[in-house]
């Protein structure tokens, strides 16, 4: 047998204009910012440039801004607030109680007058002066309903009921009103719910 002898070819080498293949680091090498780390199992993790993680961050930022009023104000309602009346002033309360109660006596005694040139323009009285000397005959002459109840009669005892009701209601308010104060101080006084329109 002839013994064949093996000849060994050195590797080819590469053309003078191609790149060369960069070196990998012994032992896992040291990890840059656009470099690659191994990990304790040999796994390999490519991490981001530091410029590229920047950005990303403060696009989350921004975007989280943008988006956080308009869930807020969806979700938002109206707000309520709970306050106590613990006292009233007596004095605001009389003036206020005061003018109401001369409003109200003014319109009294326009209704009334009203009133009663309704009742005498629609025969009313006549009506009754009618029917009063049909019942009594001899007896109902001379007799008038408006000698009783005349409108200067009524508009008169209206205006005097009208004045003694101002009095009453102004005193009646103030008195209230200190009532409340010292109930108030005792309980809280009373608990009121506000909240904004909507």
């Amino acid at each position: 047998m002839s013994e064949r002898s093996t000849s060994t070819s050195p590797p080819p080498t590469p053309p003078s204009g191609a790149p060369k293949a960069p070196k990998t680091p012994k032992n896992g090498g040291g990890s840059g910012f656009g470099g690659k780390s191994e990990g304790a199992n040999g796994d390999t993790a490519v991490r981001g440039g530091f410029a590229e993680r920047l950005q990303a961050k403060l696009k989350e930022a921004a975007d989280a801004a943008t988006s956080r009023p308009a869930s807020t104000k969806k979700s938002r309602g109206p707000r309520r607030a709970r306050l106590r009346l613990t006292r009233v002033d007596p004095w605001s309360v009389m003036k206020t109680a005061f003018l109401l109660s001369i409003a109200f006596g003014i319109v009294t005694v326009v209704a009334v007058a009203m009133v009663w040139e309704v009742l005498g323009a629609a025969g009313v009285w006549t009506s009754i002066n009618d029917a009063v000397a049909n019942v009594l005959q001899d007896q109902a002459d001379g007799f008038d309903v408006r000698d009783y109840v005349g409108t200067d009669r009524v508009l008169g005892f209206t205006m005097l009921v009208a004045a003694v009701d101002v009095v009453l209601l102004t005193a009646m308010a103030t008195l209230a009103a200190f009532l409340y104060n010292m109930s108030a101080a005792l309980l809280g006084g009373l608990e009121l719910t506000l909240a904004e329109d909507s």
